[in-house]
């Protein structure tokens, strides 16, 4: 269990914006988010994943280093697109709001984000040599993305989405060709905004939009006997070429259950099932495009 523990980053959109559309409650207060960070640092999630972008997240963060000294989580956090300025000086207020000495990793939050600033990825390089940032990397959505980032020798971090619809099927490819350049997988959106756990008949477009594949999906977990939440979290961990997957949790509750459900092994047979799934109209499974 501890392997796949330690594969786990925390995200932290759901402290600091109202996020996810089976997520009534809306944000967590402080005290909520104080608790989820505590357990899991203890339970061995050591790195966040945050961005300028989340609202408060960020002060979230630092608040909580302060109030508890002897808890460091490793940082990754992104710049936003439209940008402007210095990025030493960016990435020197980032460290001090969150209270730390450096970054494990610093994204470009879009494929458009790392575009519109390439001029600064020397500079970048040139902060990861002095020890501020561990990593460099972009956040990106489509094959093509990836495929024109596995050229920048700069690049350390590829952020994509992979879920039970976002799959082997449409990812397999890419994953291969990123480990073989010999940069880093960071997956995201492994319960696509919490799409899994809502009826496939419900009044989100698209939710009915993707009944066929839900519908499936849930007809898989019901005939293997296990949960969709549990299916989907432990479909990311046991991708042998995804080094980390990022997760997010509204509560306390939630995080423990993705703790409990790590634990579970899925059958190679059960993996095949969702292997083969594959959704023709892919921009579906593009939570910025939604709206």
């Amino acid at each position: 269990m501890l392997d796949k523990i330690q594969k786990l980053i925390l995200g932290t959109v759901q402290f600091g914006l109202d996020y996810g559309i089976n997520n009534p409650a809306g944000k967590p207060r402080e005290a909520e988010v104080e608790k989820i960070l505590v357990r899991a640092y203890e339970s061995g999630i050591k790195c966040l994943d945050t961005a300028e972008a989340y609202g408060t997240a960020h002060r979230i963060i630092g608040n909580f280093h302060k109030k508890y000294p002897d808890i460091r989580f490793d940082i990754i956090t992104k710049i936003p697109g439209n940008f402007h300025g210095s990025i030493t000086t960016k990435i020197e207020s980032y460290l001090k709001e969150l209270n730390v000495d450096s970054l494990k990793g610093f994204l470009f939050h879009s494929f458009e984000s790392y575009q519109l600033n390439k001029d600064k990825i020397v500079k970048l390089s040139a902060l990861k040599a002095q020890g501020q940032i561990e990593s460099i990397g972009v956040s990106v959505y489509t094959n093509l993305e990836i495929d024109k980032i596995l050229q920048d020798e700069f690049i350390d971090i590829i952020q994509l989405p992979f879920n039970l619809l976002d799959n082997i099927n449409l990812r397999g490819e890419m994953l291969s060709k990123i480990n073989d350049s010999g940069k880093i997988v960071h997956t995201r959106s492994a319960f696509l905004q919490g799409l899994f756990f809502v009826e496939s008949d419900c009044d989100n477009k698209i939710a009915r939009c993707l009944k066929e594949e839900l519908d499936y999906l849930k007809k898989v977990a019901i005939g293997n006997s296990i949960s969709m939440q549990k299916l989907a979290i432990n479909y990311c961990l046991q991708q042998p070429l995804i080094q980390n997957v990022l997760i997010g949790v509204d509560n306390l509750d939630q995080l423990n259950q993705n703790l409990s459900d790590a634990n579970y092994l899925l059958k190679s047979n059960l993996i095949n099932q969702i292997d083969k799934i594959m959704v023709k109209q892919v921009d579906l499974l593009n939570p910025s495009l939604w709206n």
